[in-house]
């Protein structure tokens, strides 16, 4: 219990992967602005990681690795991701059709989401079995809704702050995430004071 309690905060604070590994860009400053379209990009995100690593991880332990095709991982574990986001899409847009639409454009790009990837290859590299595999990803979903919805917060208070005109839109939304992205490293020794 005290492994699994471990992996998945430092899933989530030492290791995010928005914040410390700055995966999963492309949603976190593009679906950050409003908090009801963050969370709801987050659960969806959440639910792909979860079922990413229960497909892709027998696919590479009793598919790949037996039969030596251990090298076509990443094509294998995109079109799979591909096809779960497919999956999520249709269930949207038939029972939640408001969400579906609010996410938009940013809903099909959970595909190229590299934090998705991202999880299920360090799952393989780190060697965990099944059900850390499940907790590290189900940690880093953790991760990715902390990040999308600490940064919404940040976003509803810059768009009322003034703020010079050179650093309008963009920049200052990317120094924000910068700041942001530090303060998540003073997480880094506090799971190895706690657990060793």
């Amino acid at each position: 219990m005290k492994e699994i309690i471990a992996i998945i905060l430092t899933a989530a604070l030492v290791n995010n992967y928005v914040l410390s590994q700055f995966l999963g860009i492309c949603p976190f400053l593009g679906v950050s602005k409003k908090l009801d379209q963050a969370t709801g990009m987050s659960i969806a995100v959440i639910f792909v990681m979860l079922l990413a690593t229960a497909v892709t991880w027998p696919i590479q332990y009793y598919v790949l690795n037996p039969k030596g095709l251990g090298y076509m991982q990443t094509i294998v574990f995109i079109l799979v991701i591909a096809a779960l986001v497919q999956l999520v899409e249709i269930i949207l847009k038939k029972y939640i059709p408001g969400l579906h639409k609010s996410l938009g454009v940013y809903l099909p790009l959970i595909t190229t989401n590299c934090a998705v990837l991202g999880v299920c290859i360090s799952n393989i590299t780190a060697e965990y079995n099944f059900v850390q595999a499940m907790f590290n990803s189900f940690g880093s979903g953790l991760g990715f809704f902390l990040a999308m919805v600490l940064f919404s917060g940040v976003r509803g208070r810059m768009e009322n702050n003034n703020c010079p005109a050179c650093f309008k839109g963009l920049p200052i939304t990317l120094i924000a995430a910068a700041i942001l992205s530090c303060s998540f490293f003073g997480f880094a020794g506090v799971v190895d004071n706690i657990f060793g």
